[in-house]
């Protein structure tokens, strides 16, 4: 190939990046989370890699699996009608959760986030408009997270400080941009697909869902759109209480000063 041909290329690189932005040179391997259910209420488990960064960076999936602590956190991109008897429940039962929170859920439910944050729940930052973290720029992934942040700060005066990674993809960088905003990682050791409102299978499905893989330490992601979790969620209290599992606050999780008011 000849210089002209060479610069041209060049030149045509350069207009192709400049277009797509800088997240074009974001090529990293990405992660996507993921955990391995155990049988008979066993602790579950993850990649070892994934551990391993999540250690380095100071994230958590699972607490202590010699200790019946449970840890209740819920996924919120948008209101559907159950998040006030979810709260509802966790105010009669006296139990602390944490609310992960998107930029529309946070512009179209202000007095929801305003009852979180009073009656001592948690409320963490699942980026402005959930989009996967390491596709980002690390200018734009700073942006995503201080939307959410700033926003929530003047609605309550508080700070966040826990970080769920829309649609569960991470890598190295993503983590060491979180940490140094002040992140700590939070993902899951539970789950189950509870998010697709149009599938809702009842309180009973939710609740066996719930019951047959909990366990020791367990990190539970439901999301707030699911009637059935809403109906399940005080029986799935009582009895695991029943069961001598505690519901703890992901500042016992994290080792930080206890928020949640307990009366």
């Amino acid at each position: 190939m000849n210089a002209k041909g060479v610069a041209f290329k060049l030149l045509l690189a350069m207009i192709i990046l400049f277009t797509l932005g800088s997240d074009a040179a974001y090529s990293e391997e990405i992660y996507d989370w993921n955990f391995k259910p155990a049988k008979n209420n066993q602790p579950a488990t993850t990649e070892p890699h994934y551990i391993e960064l999540l250690d380095r960076y100071d994230g958590y999936y699972i607490g202590d699996t010699e200790e019946k602590n449970l840890y209740l956190t819920f996924d919120s991109g948008y209101e559907n009608g159950c998040t006030e008897v979810i709260l509802d429940v966790l105010q009669e039962k006296n139990v602390p959760a944490a609310f992960f929170v998107t930029g529309h859920y946070l512009e179209k439910q202000e007095d929801l986030i305003k009852r979180m944050t009073s009656e001592g729940h948690i409320v963490g930052n699942h980026s402005w408009s959930h989009p996967s973290l390491p596709e980002l720029s690390n200018e734009k992934i700073v942006q995503e997270l201080s939307k959410v942040n700033h926003l929530y700060n003047d609605m309550t005066g508080k700070e966040m400080k826990y970080l769920r990674p829309p649609q569960g993809t991470f890598n190295e960088r993503t983590l060491s941009i979180a940490k140094d905003e002040g992140y700590q990682h939070i993902f899951w050791s539970f789950a189950y697909v509870d998010w697709n409102t149009g599938t809702q299978k009842g309180k009973d499905y939710a609740y066996d869902r719930i019951m047959g893989r909990v366990h020791p330490g367990a990190v539970l992601l439901l999301h707030s759109v699911s009637q059935d979790n809403a109906e399940a969620l005080g029986d799935v209290i009582d009895d695991l209480e029943a069961e001598g599992y505690q519901f703890q606050s992901l500042d016992h999780l994290t080792g930080t000063e206890p928020f949640f008011p307990l009366h």
